[in-house]
């Protein structure tokens, strides 16, 4: 019973370390990267729907984007959902293919994300800080309910409060390389 506490901890640990990475990729630096468009969705039809869905993005340039939609009669809503995203970039289209030019971040640009990136990363800390706080609610739901000794609680709890140290420092090593990225000039 503890082992499938601990399993179901690993897991959802892990899966908030993920989120974190995966947030941290649709950041920008000054260099392009279709995981930047990851958040951005178009109106299409009436539905919310992810832009990678309705196109292929490539990366022909290390600073520039193409984003040629499989129905070339969305290009301007999908260049209006660019422009409404909190991306700061500006789309231009040539009737087919849409350009998305990558500008050198400035210093001040620069600090502003590291302060978005420092805040997703205490998110993803505070996610595996509640999954840890979950399985000890549990553990001494177990121990009241007379199915786990004390001692065995305790151990498990040692066991959670390692494994939670464990994200929180890969977290913090993902923070640490995404800070040094975005101040790379």
């Amino acid at each position: 019973m503890i082992d499938d506490l601990i399993q179901d901890a690993v897991r959802r640990m892990d899966k908030s370390v993920e989120t974190t990475q995966h947030e941290f990729n649709g950041i920008r630096t000054g260099r392009a990267s279709a995981a930047l468009l990851d958040h951005v969705t178009v109106d299409y039809y009436g539905t919310a729907t992810p832009l990678n869905q309705l196109s292929t993005i490539n990366v022909p340039e290390p600073r520039m984007l193409t984003i040629q939609p499989f129905d070339p009669s969305s290009l301007k809503t999908i260049e209006k959902a660019i422009m409404e995203s909190d991306l700061g970039l500006t789309p231009s289209n040539d009737g087919k293919i849409i350009r998305l030019p990558i500008p050198q971040l400035t210093e001040e640009r620069r600090k502003d994300l590291v302060k978005v990136v420092r805040q997703r990363a205490e998110e993803g800390r505070v996610a595996v800080r509640n999954v840890r706080r979950d399985v000890m609610h549990h553990l001494k739901e177990l121990v009241s309910n007379g199915q786990v000794q004390a001692d065995e609680e305790h151990r498990a709890e040692e066991r959670v409060q390692k494994l939670t140290d464990e994200r929180v420092h890969r977290i913090d090593e993902l923070l640490k390389r995404k800070e040094a990225e975005i101040l790379e000039v």
